[in-house]
């Protein structure tokens, strides 16, 4: 008796894996190229029309622009410029791309950067005269028209666990006066 595991020997072998795999998507992509899916709209070499250069021109850089530590130190031709690191958030930015990507550390330094940078952009508002509207830009005013329970249910959630925390930090301050 043959071993199950074994590979087939014969091409009626081969025909009886694949109609038992036939169920399974994308089973035979590997097939001969006649009866792929995609043959009549394949086309070799790939159509490149109205192209008019073999490789684009270099963005000018006039800003910082970081890069990561897994590519070679040239740029792209085309990058984002509107926003450079800048502050406290640009800082921890720049610390972020000392790691690699494949490290947790970069990507927490960068979550930990958005927020800072939000907090610096709140500051900056208030520096320039403009109050932000906090309440609209968490989407208070769409969550009350569309899904109010959820809303109410939240903000329940968090009256009561402001409650709450006042209400053990009193206690732990009306505990350490009786000592």
């Amino acid at each position: 008796m043959a071993d199950p595991d074994s590979p087939p020997n014969d091409a009626s072998a081969a025909d009886n894996a694949s109609a038992r795999h036939a169920h399974i998507p994308g089973w035979g992509v590997d097939r001969a190229r006649e009866s792929r899916p995609a043959v009549p709209m394949e086309r070799m070499p790939p159509r490149l029309e109205g192209v008019h250069w073999t490789h684009p021109a270099q963005q000018p850089q006039t800003v910082e622009v970081l890069c990561s530590t897994e590519r070679d130190s040239t740029l792209t031709p085309i990058f984002g410029s509107t926003l450079p690191p800048q502050g406290a958030s640009g800082s921890l930015r720049r610390a972020a791309f000392r790691f690699s990507e494949n490290d947790l550390r970069h990507w927490l330094i960068l979550l930990l950067a958005d927020r800072i940078d939000m907090v610096e952009g709140v500051i900056d508002d208030l520096r320039r005269g403009h109050v932000p509207n906090v309440l609209a830009e968490m989407g208070l005013g769409a969550a009350w028209k569309h899904d109010r329970p959820r809303l109410v249910r939240k903000l329940a959630w968090a009256a009561g666990s402001a409650v709450l925390l006042c209400w053990l930090m009193g206690h732990r301050r009306s505990g350490r006066r009786r000592y």
